[in-house]
């Protein structure tokens, strides 16, 4: 039988940091946010407090957190726009969430071949027919591309057909886990997107799956696509935490609702939770400090 928790939220992310109103009085493990680039695809990474001793003193390995941004974005969107480090910081003073790494990837530039990509950074910026580009709320790369064009990398399957290897050097890299349980995936928006076909793509492979605002269109005809339903339900078998959120007001609030009803047909078990406000970093934060919560 179907179970489905919906919520309406009238409160953003301190609503989600309720029960942690005193972490401001408590001592605070600060941790970091580094730069790396795994497999060519620029990442912002955050550790937590001491990491490189625990890491390799006491070999201890940390849950992980693969997180994504959206269109026209970058890897240090969580972390400059979202305030990822105070948020995680503040969770862990609390006792909200558990120690974790969270690896927030360039997903756009994963989303392209190596010797392309490299093309793309070389050539000259353009600006797309009728539009204004703002190099402060977007990334550099995106001043190059049309909007057609951008949605055919976005769309083309490689990401998440390159996702394994992805992660197989990141598990290289960091202390991290290598089980399902200790795996969580998450993204907003277009990263939502990619995050709702990365799990089913490699079913079984994360405990928590986050939609945050998430884009869910009639994916292209790229092989990773073609079975997605089926996957889907075949992924839903291992019983992860199926977190979805989204604002009434957004502008992708109505394609949501036609994948619940999806969802809901093929008594497939989710957790939805309906906030007031749109597509906005203030719901962002919000869902983010929810959906780790379940992790």
């Amino acid at each position: 039988m179907k179970k489905i928790l919906f919520f309406i939220a009238s409160v953003m992310v301190f609503g989600a940091l309720s029960g942690c109103a005193n972490h401001s009085t408590q001592t605070v493990p600060v941790g970091t946010i580094e730069r790396d680039t795994i497999l060519g695809v620029p990442c912002c990474v955050y550790l937590p407090y001491d990491y490189s001793k625990r890491a390799e003193r006491k070999q201890e390995v940390f849950p992980v957190l693969y997180l994504q941004h959206g269109m026209y974005g970058s890897e240090d969107d969580w972390s400059n726009q979202g305030d990822l480090l105070h948020l995680m910081d503040s969770l862990l003073a609390c006792g909200a969430v558990r120690e974790m790494v969270v690896i927030m990837p360039d997903n756009f530039l994963g989303s392209i071949p190596p010797k392309e990509r490299q093309a793309l950074m070389d050539a000259p910026n353009i600006t797309p027919a009728g539009e204004e580009f703002d190099l402060l709320n977007g990334s550099a790369h995106w001043s190059k591309l049309t909007r057609e064009q951008e949605r055919a990398y976005e769309m083309s399957g490689y990401w998440e057909k390159n996702f394994p290897l992805f992660m197989e050097e990141a598990e290289k890299r960091y202390s991290i886990s290598r089980e399902p349980k200790g795996r969580a995936i998450a993204g907003l928006s277009m990263g939502g997107f990619h995050t709702m076909h990365v799990s089913h793509y490699l079913h079984g492979q994360f405990s928590c799956i986050g939609l945050f605002s998430a884009v869910i269109l009639s994916p292209t005809s790229a092989e990773v696509y073609d079975n997605w339903q089926a996957e889907v339900r075949e992924m839903m078998a291992s019983e992860p935490v199926y977190w979805i959120g989204m604002g009434r007001e957004d502008h992708l609030y109505d394609q949501l609702q036609e994948y619940r009803l999806w969802l809901e047909d093929n008594n497939i078990e989710y957790t939805y939770y309906e906030s007031t406000g749109g597509h906005t970093w203030e719901n962002w934060q919000d869902y983010l400090c929810r959906f780790l919560k379940k992790f």
